[in-house]
């Protein structure tokens, strides 16, 4: 037997031996929020990376912002967000029809004459079509989310229908105040099928104006923005002020320049949180990390280290490589994110009446993952993750392109002295 089979043996024999000694209550106190109390259950050097996990939610100051304009809309002084209609007092969203591609409605919402929606009126509809859900916001073009949150608004669908379509009406395009610019403006859009009915067990495309349960700050997108469930950001455009109902057959957002591809929703793909650059001959190796659920789900997460340079070769997606299965961990108990009062959001999809997830993972969100790696012999090793979805495609398929969204498998060197 070579060294590599070696290893992989007896990873496989401590990875089960840690899991089946852990147990049920060993696994629930690895979770956010309720690692601390039975530490002393874990193996220590597993155990002290999983304390240092960060919150399943991203408290709403923490998010990366990957905002456009010169200057940034949110950077703008109070006196001109006010100006504007950045702020909730001053806010106005207009809802008309295309001048090229025109949409026949009856009743546009304009500024000019008074209709316009404002964000007493938007605060009126929500109180009896709230929606709230646990999103990952994701960059199409970054390697890394954005933050994840529970993200609260009414249905873009319900300000549509108070313009009264009647006929040509085949897609919605949107965008934010950006600096009085044209040439600034972010332009994102949607088929109207997407918007008017949930399919696949989607939650709606809402207005958002809630984060967490706190209303959403001029660096979030405030006072309203837009949240597609399943999209990459660039759809969930920020400081909404337009909508425009067209018989426009294609997409037109401003994300088609730089050759992107803008009708591709979230893929499933892992990443390591932590892994020690340099560990000691024959020393465990804990190993954590997140894995973004896309659209078609995570059934594994699974890991492989070899020596560097024994890859197998002509296989550029490693699918012969001998991988093994990840420990996904289960809900927590705290899930972080600032919430006002630390309290779960009542009536949030996805959720039952006590807090708790109704699958796990959950789609369009994220989930940790961890494992405990026997020690090595001396050399330089390559540890790579990857998930496998609900389907059974191993990433990077079954959409491996890079313009339509992060999907390499993750290359993370270690070395064993």
């Amino acid at each position: 037997m070579n060294r590599h089979d070696q290893f992989l043996r007896e990873h496989e024999a401590l990875t089960r031996r840690f899991f089946l000694g852990l147990g049920v209550a060993g696994t629930a106190a690895i979770v956010a929020g309720t690692r601390t109390a039975q530490a002393s259950e874990l193996a220590p050097e597993l155990a002290d990376a999983i304390e240092k996990l960060e919150s399943f939610l991203t408290p709403p100051d923490k998010f990366r912002d990957v905002s456009r304009g010169k200057p940034l809309p949110h950077s703008l002084s109070e006196e001109k967000r006010v100006e504007v209609g950045l702020t909730r007092e001053t806010w106005k969203l207009e809802v008309t029809s295309d001048t090229e591609q025109p949409a026949r409605i009856k009743k546009p919402m304009t500024t000019a004459d008074g209709s316009a929606l404002d964000f007493a009126g938007l605060m009126q509809i929500a109180e009896t079509h709230p929606v709230r859900f646990a999103k990952v916001m994701t960059c199409l073009n970054i390697g890394c989310p954005l933050g994840t949150g529970i993200w609260e608004g009414v249905p873009m669908r319900e300000i549509i229908w108070r313009t009264q379509p009647v006929e040509n009406l085949r897609r919605v395009f949107y965008y934010g105040y950006h600096n009085d610019d044209p040439k600034q403006i972010f332009r994102s859009s949607l088929p109207i099928g997407r918007v008017l009915e949930d399919t696949y067990d989607l939650p709606p495309v809402i207005l958002c104006y809630k984060l967490n349960g706190q209303f959403l700050s001029p660096e979030r997108g405030g006072p309203v923005r837009v949240v597609v469930p399943e999209a990459y950001g660039f759809k969930s455009i920020k400081w909404l002020s337009q909508i425009v109902l067209t018989n426009l057959a294609y997409a037109n957002d401003t994300y088609i320049d730089g050759n992107n591809d803008v009708d591709s929703p979230l893929k499933t793909w892992a990443s390591t949180l932590s892994v020690p650059k340099e560990v000691a001959v024959n020393q465990p190796i804990p190993v954590t990390g997140y894995a973004q659920v896309g659209i078609s789900g995570l059934s594994k997460v699974q890991i492989w280290i070899c020596p560097k340079g024994t890859e197998p070769a002509n296989d550029p997606n490693f699918t012969t490589a001998p991988w093994s299965d990840a420990q996904i961990l289960p809900p927590p108990k705290i899930w972080g994110g600032s919430l006002p009062e630390d309290k779960f959001p009542q009536n949030t999809l996805g959720f039952d009446a006590d807090g708790h997830p109704k699958t796990w993972p959950m789609r369009l969100s994220k989930a940790h993952w961890a494992a405990l790696l026997p020690g090595l012999q001396t050399g330089e090793y390559t540890l790579r993750s990857r998930t496998i979805d609900e389907k059974g495609a191993a990433q990077p398929m079954p959409r491996p392109f890079r313009k339509s969204g992060h999907a390499a498998i993750e290359q993370v060197s270690l070395v064993v002295k």
